[in-house]
């Protein structure tokens, strides 16, 4: 579970992305700058071909074995591209020094071929272990043949014995939450709703042991095929812990690899994360869900929320060393379900926050940082500077100044080998306002400037190593040695 030293990631989708089935190709010319810019890391959408074919963005699982060789679904590319792309996509960012990241979806399957008539019993949504009425019968789609790859990579064919619960019933035209006669739900999963195990579509059932025997057979060829270097583990909340712990562990061994590995654990809940972390060895780090919902009511409160508890209750406080901090991805941004949009004028300090601190592994969005045009969103200002900055700059010891309501900061006191490197950060939500903050006596008589050109005077360092450091209300300035 290491990472570079100043390693960043960066999510590189959105949503609504409009990308004509071209985002491998695309990519594959982007390493080179996207290395320069301290990009170290890629995680790409999901590569296999789901239940809507050209136009699923990934996470409506058909086929894990299909990833745009086969015609299914209406198509043989996916909306990103073909399998061969992919793989070009791949080496081309790995021979420019980048980790490729694939997101792993393993909860569910979606778009089945055939129809199952079962036996099941009706769920309460909003309590799952709440059954309603009878049991009945049920028509589902819940047979999964894959006659477009025709057993090619696998012969393995899925059924209703391999889930436990669905949502829609053919039979009778009903949505509702079905769990499958002499099935339950995995206790090793998030408490919401009673109990989170069912997410959506036919759900995986972890506690089948031909269901567990494929999954490992697959990440195994998954590895092998692709060569990727990590994972992103999507909706792990509603997966069982000691599977994901086991499959972690067993592809690294397999593999040999390190495989970094993060998960999403979406719960604000700093103590379900840890509690999370602890179940699974620390096999995974988690995004840091609770960093990013401070930010968000930072961003939405008009200079009414607290600066000083702006990192309480994170991982990034808590358990740093399996952290991975953002401000925003494809599930927050406007219109999607877990819409919680930083604003606009907060994205500098957020991200000055994340890609200047000593601690937590940073990700950017490709959302942030090219815009969004689905929702005329423009790129973030001084994104492109901070990049810069973390990767010349943000080097040794860290001092924190989360002293005050309204205006907060932290010193990076710099190291040997980076010409130049050390820093201040001075955020403020509100007001104009200033702070004084050490940055080290080996800096004394030297000037800083705001490199994000928000505040125009310069700053000398006192004897002791000190200086009063000045932002403008509602923004970040980032103080640096010219």
């Amino acid at each position: 579970m290491k990472k570079e030293i100043n390693g960043v990631m960066m999510q590189y989708f959105e949503w609504y992305l409009n990308c004509n089935k071209n985002l491998w190709n695309s990519l594959t010319k982007k390493g080179e700058e996207l290395s320069k810019l301290g990009i170290t890391s890629i995680w790409l959408p999901p590569a296999y071909k789901g239940i809507n074919g050209e136009s699923e963005v990934g996470y409506g699982v058909y086929d894990l074995y299909d990833l745009g060789e086969f015609d299914q679904k209406g198509t043989i590319a996916t909306k990103y591209g073909t399998k061969d792309e992919y793989l070009n996509a791949i080496i081309s960012l790995q021979q420019n020094g980048i980790d490729v990241y694939a997101d792993i979806v393993l909860n569910h399957k979606m778009g089945g071929d055939k129809t199952q008539t079962i036996k099941a019993i009706r769920c309460d949504w909003n309590n799952r272990n709440k059954e309603i009425g009878k049991e009945e019968t049920v028509e589902v789609w819940t047979k999964f043949t894959f006659p477009g790859r025709n057993h090619k990579y696998s012969d393995f064919e899925w059924n209703w014995t391999h889930f436990s619960g669905i949502d829609y019933n053919s039979r009778t035209k009903e949505f509702g939450l079905y769990k499958i006669k002499n099935k339950t739900w995995k206790m090793n999963v998030d408490k919401e709703h009673g109990n989170f195990d069912y997410l959506m579509g036919a759900d995986i059932d972890f506690q089948n042991p031909e269901v567990v025997d494929e999954c490992l057979k697959w990440g195994k060829w998954y590895i092998d095929f692709t060569g990727i270097d990590g994972m992103r583990f999507d909706a792990v909340k509603h997966i069982d812990s000691d599977f994901i712990k086991m499959f972690i562990n067993d592809m690294r061994n397999y593999s040999k690899k390190e495989l970094y590995s993060v998960g999403e654990y979406w719960n604000a809940d700093v103590t379900e994360l840890i509690d999370y972390i602890d179940k699974t060895g620390g096999a995974l780090g988690l995004f840091d869900v609770p960093l990013h919902y401070n930010f968000w009511m930072a961003s939405r409160s008009n200079g009414e929320y607290d600066l000083s508890k702006l990192l309480d209750n994170t991982l990034l406080k808590n358990n740093p060393d399996r952290c991975v901090t953002f401000v925003d991805n494809h599930d927050t941004q406007p219109g999607q379900s877990l819409e919680s949009w930083v604003e606009g004028w907060f994205k500098e300090s957020a991200y000055a926050i994340i890609l200047l601190n000593k601690e937590g592994y940073p990700c950017i969005f490709y959302g942030d940082y090219y815009g969004i045009k689905h929702d005329d969103i423009n790129p973030v200002g001084k994104l492109k500077d901070l990049l810069e900055i973390r990767k010349d700059r943000a080097y040794g010891e860290q001092i924190d100044y989360f002293d005050d309501p309204n205006v907060v900061g932290f010193t990076r006191l710099g190291d040997d080998e980076h010409y130049k490197s050390g820093l201040a950060v001075i955020i403020s939500d509100k007001y104009d306002g200033y702070k004084r903050m050490y940055v080290g006596k080996k800096f004394a008589g030297e000037w800083f400037t705001d490199i994000l050109d928000h505040q125009g005077d310069e700053i000398i360092i006192d004897a002791e190593g000190f200086g009063v450091f000045k932002v403008l209300g509602g923004t970040a300035s980032v103080y640096v040695r010219m």
